[in-house]
C-alpha cells in the first residue's frame, strides 16, 4: 500500500468546507480525473474516473462521517483499492485546514511507475488546491449533508 497525506488551508468556516465536501457529486468540478460520482445511499457512492486515458468504475463506502470533523471511506471492489479520510480543523471563524490521508494500492506497471514518480501525490495536491479555489470563489457550499455515519 502507498500513502499520501496532504493538507490545505481554505478561507471559509469549517462548516462550509465540510458541507461542500459532503457534496460528492460536485467532485468533478475540482478533482482532476473524476468524471462522475453518484451518491446511491447515505453510505454508498459509485465513481467513474478517467486517469491517463484509463476509465475505471468502482463503489466506495463511507465508513465514518462526523459533521464538521471527518469523512472516511474505503473502496469495495477489486479494480480500485483505496481507503482514506479527510479531516477538517478550525483555525479561526473564517479559516479551515483540510487534511486528506489516502492509502491506495497501485495496479499494474503503469500505476506502479506513476506511484514511484509521485503522480498520485501531485494529483491530491492539485485536487486540494482546486477545492480551495472552488469553495473560496463561491464563498458558500453548494449543499450539505449533516448526517452521521
Amino acid at each position: 500500500m502507498s500513502k499520501v497525506e496532504e493538507s490545505i488551508e481554505v478561507e471559509v468556516p469549517v462548516r462550509t468546507a465540510y458541507d461542500q465536501w459532503t457534496q460528492f457529486e460536485s467532485f468533478p468540478h475540482f478533482m482532476d480525473g473524476v468524471e462522475r460520482i453518484e451518491q446511491r445511499t447515505d453510505k454508498m457512492t459509485h465513481w467513474v474516473t478517467k486517469i491517463g486515458g484509463v476509465t475505471k468504475e468502482f463503489e466506495a463506502e463511507i465508513t465514518e462521517q462526523i459533521p464538521d470533523e471527518r469523512v472516511a471511506w474505503t473502496t469495495l471492489d477489486g479494480e480500485v483499492r483505496q481507503a482514506g479520510v479527510v479531516t477538517f480543523h478550525r483555525l479561526s471563524d473564517t479559516k479551515t485546514k483540510v487534511m486528506l490521508q489516502l492509502d491506495y494500492e497501485p495496479e499494474g506497471l503503469k500505476e506502479n511507475v506513476g506511484d514511484k514518480l509521485g503522480v498520485v501525490k501531485r494529483q491530491v495536491t492539485g485536487d486540494l488546491k482546486r477545492f480551495k479555489e472552488f469553495i473560496e470563489d463561491r464563498g458558500r457550499e453548494t449543499g450539505a449533508w449533516r448526517g452521521q455515519v
